[in-house]
């Protein structure tokens, strides 16, 4: 107990401290990224926290993006923070034909990914107190097959990961390192990344077929069987899931419409995530 009427002075001291230390920082909302030694991200925290540490959302922008493009995404935004999360948008450095994008092919040339996205948490932990497990990888188009390739390659990073319009590129991997939670959505007709997959750069590198990269994630989840445990329709958003085991679930939707992320999928998304 602080006497002579001290505590409230004591307490504004502290509350200046705390917030001071995220104004410093410099970079939440659309302000200026927060710099680490690999690169940069963005971050927007929740007015009001569900609980603390702070849940996250971490989202990869796709080919041509960046981290402040997709904090303009307000709908999306706005949703996920509304639910208590906190939202951190990294930007991508691999440079092609002057647009950005994500090393995440085997054999490309640029940095470590993997490495780079866990110095971007630990950074946001440092500065924003936000949670190091209670975690989604998420991702649009480029953004998405990198999800695919981090999940793929480093499982644990992660509490669950969640693709939009990506999987893998052919070859695709033969195999994953561990079970994975995730959730994936994509546009019936999406021409950039079709579900059937395509050729780029004159036949140079291929996109995958989605179905096979499902099943890839069914044989790394141990799923006895490749029909589905469920198989539901929500207006027009069809859905598939299979529930494998302890952080081992699997969920497909498929929605009309092409290239895009989905309108409401950030409930969609964290819906599922709650569940566990």
């Amino acid at each position: 107990m602080i006497a002579g009427g001290g505590f409230a002075p004591a307490l504004a001291a502290v509350m200046v401290a705390l917030w001071g230390g995220a104004a410093r920082a410099g970079c939440d909302d659309l302000s200026a990224p927060c710099q680490i030694s690999t690169g940069a991200y963005h971050i927007s925290l929740p007015q009001a926290a569900r609980q603390q540490p702070l849940p996250v959302v971490l989202f990869l922008h796709g080919y041509g993006g960046s981290g402040a493009g997709t904090m303009k995404n307000t709908g999306m935004i706005k949703a996920l923070k509304a639910r208590g999360y906190a939202v951190i948008a990294p930007d991508a450095t691999r440079r092609r034909n002057g647009n950005r994008s994500w090393v995440f092919f085997p054999g490309w040339q640029g940095r470590d990914e993997a490495a780079f996205l866990r110095q971007v948490m630990a950074d946001a932990a440092n500065r924003f107190g936000v949670s190091r497990h209670d975690t989604v990888l998420a991702g649009f188009s480029a953004g998405a097959f990198m999800v695919n390739y981090l999940a793929c390659q480093h499982p644990d990073d992660f509490a669950a990961y969640a693709p939009i319009s990506g999987g893998f590129w052919r070859p695709q991997p033969e195999s994953c390192a561990a079970p994975v939670r995730l959730f994936h959505s994509h546009g019936w007709s999406d021409r950039t990344v079709p579900l059937e997959g395509r050729y780029l750069g004159d036949k140079q590198f291929q996109q995958g077929d989605i179905y096979a990269g499902l099943e890839l994630w069914r044989q790394t989840n141990g799923c006895e069987s490749h029909a589905p445990g469920k198989a539901w329709q929500d207006d027009k958003a069809l859905s598939r899931r299979w529930d494998c085991g302890v952080d081992a679930d699997i969920e497909f939707m498929l929605l009309p419409g092409g290239h895009r992320v989905p309108k409401g999928w950030a409930d969609l998304m964290l819906d599922w995530f709650e569940e566990k």
